[in-house]
């Protein structure tokens, strides 16, 4: 597969992939742009890898903890944040409502915290492959896991919480 190709089929998935991981469309973009701009200098050895596209991921999630720390003084505020990933829509039978909550709790989170839910539950990786992905240890994802959790539970009514205890593997 040539890098064309790749960008041709993947580019809408990576930049959503990486909005869930920012939590900011803008800089999910940017994010993505500065990635495959190094992908393309050394899409030789990328597409003979297993899984390019997982490689490619993670060179998102890395680039966003290292913008987070060059742009340390910047903040996504969860309305921001929302209203840049989701159109503002009228909804008179209150179906998004619990949604809507939950998505202002996620990004009011750290970023470390924002990415291992990201990871965690849109991507739907075990915590081993988080780890890898973030490059820290098994303790660190889980410990990350817990107080994002924690923080969520303790801000949602407790009819929005999930039955089973989600607790990270």
């Amino acid at each position: 597969m040539t890098f064309e190709e790749f960008v041709t089929a993947r580019l809408g998935a990576l930049v959503r992939y990486a909005s869930v991981v920012t939590w900011d469309a803008d800089l999910a973009e940017d994010i993505v742009q500065n990635v495959l701009v190094r992908a393309q200098a050394r899409w030789e050895r990328i597409r003979r890898l297993d899984a390019p596209e997982r490689y490619v991921q993670r060179m998102l999630v890395n680039e966003f903890l290292s913008w987070r720390r060059r742009r340390a003084s910047r903040t996504v505020h969860a309305g921001e944040a929302l209203e840049s990933l989701l159109a503002p829509q009228s909804d008179p039978t209150g179906r998004y409502d619990d949604r809507d909550a939950v998505m202002r709790l996620i990004g009011a989170l750290p970023p470390r915290q924002r990415a291992v839910i990201a990871l965690r539950f849109y991507a739907d990786l075990p915590v081993e492959e988080i780890a890898d992905e973030l490059g820290c240890r098994e303790s660190t994802v889980r410990t990350h896991l817990l107080r994002a959790l924690t923080t969520l539970r303790a801000s949602l009514p407790g009819a929005m919480l999930p039955a089973g205890n989600g607790e990270p593997r």
